[in-house]
């Protein structure tokens, strides 16, 4: 398993010299439970994940193993937590290597699977979404704004205005699935490529086939 979901634990305990013991007195955690956490034996809770961050004063963001890959929001409404002491609510999002046409729970598995990443997950915070997925980003046609090893975490739940960036499908005969900017006109919805580098697509109002599948909400990056 990618431990995506992985606190910084052991690593944080060698930056401050502690034992385990030190870190449960501090946290009011059995010394068990956090060495099942700092080995990646036993998943975190949100409880869990207050605590800690409380003890080693950082922002529960800052306690993922995959931090060191900045995590921008793509939509400023979307606030990553920067103290420790506010209500926590995480989920855990799995990665697809593919849009997933109609994104379920179950169907975000399934791409998973059939995709390369079974089992492959990453953390949103404040986000309540079961749909949600994450989608690998495997090549560099959306650089610079979006480049290999990125990961872009799709809500179906939060609407798309126009100038938002999404996971869309259209075309009439063979639809297409892909990440575009789209903006609406009075007779046209056009499709603009994320970084600008490919002439926009206009689509007819009801007349072309067009759906949102998902508004891109986060982004997370250096998974390389």
């Amino acid at each position: 398993m990618k431990g995506s979901t992985t606190l910084r634990v052991k690593e944080l305990l060698r930056e401050k010299g502690w034992t385990t013991k030190i870190l449960a007195e501090k946290t009011g955690m059995s010394e068990s439970y956090l060495t099942h956490i700092k080995n990646g034996t036993r998943r975190w809770n949100e409880d869990s994940l207050r605590k800690l961050s409380n003890a080693f004063e950082m922002s529960p963001i800052e306690m993922f193993a995959q931090h060191r890959q900045r995590t921008d929001n793509i939509d400023n409404n979307v606030s990553m937590p920067e103290k420790s002491n506010i209500e926590l609510k995480v989920q855990v999002v799995p990665v697809v290597g593919d849009i997933p046409s109609n994104p379920s729970p179950y169907n975000n598995q399934l791409t998973q699977i059939t995709t390369g990443y079974k089992d492959v997950f990453v953390p949103a915070l404040n986000v309540n979404d079961s749909s949600m997925f994450a989608l690998s980003i495997e090549n560099n046609l959306m650089a610079p704004t979006f480049v290999k090893g990125d990961r872009l975490i799709v809500s179906p739940e939060i609407w798309a205005r126009s100038g938002d960036i999404a996971a869309v499908e259209y075309g009439n005969d063979t639809p297409i699935k892909t990440i575009t900017r789209i903006a609406y006109t009075e007779d046209f919805i056009v499709l603009e490529s994320v970084n600008q580098k490919q002439s926009p697509i206009a689509l007819v109002r009801g007349k072309d086939h067009f759906r949102i599948i998902g508004k891109v909400i986060q982004r997370i990056q250096g998974f390389i």
